[in-house]
């Protein structure tokens, strides 16, 4: 069982049926690849459906009630060249100042499909990805490093790649670091990564990611499952996280883009 933030908010957003019940959004903002790029938080996101600015990147599947993310190459967030329609976690509802580590906890559960999804010129499918951990310098931590944002490394990227669910983390480039060189987003560089088993192809599939203190882990559809922790986990319990969940799409090709459905998600801590 994952621990409660006794001095937060816990909390979990769900997809109960069809009718008329959806994701609990009071948690989460939306960034979309349209304006500098365009965010919508709480309060406001509940409204998503009225909301002009959101169309056509984040809305309701009226056949299924599902929430479509639609991304194509476009505006992009700091940081990065790819466009997104992307959940972010807010602890505190408005605010990106509150997260959590991985000695406190979080579980992510999704259930989700990628439908539709362009190929390149030579016939692969572009890559997705559908669900992350980020990670967040706290002020102070900022501020002792000289850095001008609060941004840290993202200890899980999840993609859809060829119809096949790919698990890549975080590894230090040099495990004896001192507490403060790692902080750097130089000092971590990316693992091999690996991929589950099964295909999913376009159908419906779960996800499921638990942290605790010094561990990782991923699962998928409630049967394979890959561990992470040792060293590089650990020592990643110095930085602040949130989930994301959505489509972060992978491609600057023309013409390309993917359509991503979330049918439930959870979180809690």
């Amino acid at each position: 069982m994952i621990r409660t933030i006794a001095c937060l908010l816990a909390f979990a957003g769900v997809l109960m049926t069809a009718q008329g019940q959806d994701i609990d959004l009071s948690h989460w903002k939306i960034t979309i690849p349209e304006g500098k790029p365009s965010e919508v938080e709480p309060p406001e996101i509940l409204d998503f459906e009225n909301n002009p600015t959101l169309q056509p990147f984040f809305y309701r599947d009226s056949t299924d009630s599902a929430l479509v993310f639609y991304a194509f190459p476009a505006n992009t967030t700091r940081n990065t060249k790819y466009s997104r329609s992307e959940l972010r976690e807010q602890m505190e509802p408005g605010s990106n100042k509150v997260n959590w580590t991985f000695a406190q906890g979080g579980r992510m559960r999704g259930t989700l499909a990628v439908p539709e999804v362009t190929q390149n010129n030579v016939g692969d499918y572009h890559r997705v990805i559908i669900m992350q951990i980020h990670g967040r310098l706290t002020n102070e931590q900022r501020d002792q490093i000289g850095e001008d944002d609060n941004n840290a490394p993202p200890i899980l990227k999840i993609y859809w790649d060829e119809g096949r669910i790919r698990v890549k983390t975080k590894v230090l480039k040099d495990p004896n670091a001192s507490d403060e060189e790692i902080l750097h987003e130089k000092a971590w560089g990316d693992d091999k990564g690996k991929n589950f088993k099964e295909i999913v192809g376009t159908d419906k599939f779960t996800l499921e990611v638990v942290v605790s203190k010094g561990r990782m882990t991923v699962t998928l559809n409630d049967n394979e499952t890959f561990v992470y922790e040792g060293i590089d986990m650990e020592r990643w319990g110095v930085f602040e996280n949130y989930f994301k969940a959505g489509n972060y799409f992978q491609s600057r090709d023309e013409g390309s883009f993917a359509i991503v459905k979330y049918y439930e998600l959870e979180v809690s801590h």
